[in-house]
């Protein structure tokens, strides 16, 4: 009777111990570093009333990765943003298509630091992955990125952004 015991809880403890590896090995973090630049595609903005320079704005923006290994993805990116002279805070969703099709949709966070002139001149920003299709469906991570803006030339609808940043993520095994 004890030994079908022990080996029951041998059997119990083979199986967590499985769980916990194949968790683990799953688990395995890879990240994607890239340049990236984007151009403002459209722009609305509200001004509020409570300070000079304060405005709320909706925009849609262009672009595209350049990632380390060679690859190259676009970018469509909406984001809502809550600016005092050009410093503020956004929301940001973004959809990264790879040439295959396949996709990476994220959603975050960016603080954007302004000028004396009142205009945007750098963001940095953290994501959270919230969707994958094709070879990164069931994606999971995050992402960071810092760029810099170009000042906004005549006829733009706001500047273009350039800088760098990672992809830090898992998918499930196969």
């Amino acid at each position: 009777m004890a030994t079908k015991k022990s080996l029951c809880v041998l059997i119990g403890i083979l199986a967590i111990a499985t769980y916990v590896l194949g968790s683990l090995i799953e688990a395995r973090a890879e990240t994607m570093n890239y340049k990236c630049y984007s151009w403002m595609s459209k722009r609305e903005a509200v001004p509020v009333d409570d300070v000079e320079g304060h405005l709320v704005t909706l925009a849609q923006r262009g672009g595209f990765y350049v990632f380390d290994n060679g690859e190259v993805a676009t970018i469509k990116r909406a984001s809502l943003n809550d600016l005092i002279k050009g410093a503020g805070w956004a929301v940001v969703y973004e959809t990264i298509t790879f040439p295959d099709g396949s996709t990476i949709v994220r959603k975050g966070q960016a603080t954007l630091g302004g000028t004396a002139e009142g205009a945007t001149a750098s963001i940095e920003a953290t994501s959270e992955i919230v969707k994958g299709t094709g070879r990164f469906q069931g994606i999971k991570g995050t992402q960071k990125d810092k760029t810099k803006a170009l000042p906004v030339e005549k006829g733009e609808a706001g500047a273009k952004l350039y800088g760098e940043g990672s992809l830090t993520y898992t998918l499930p095994s196969k």
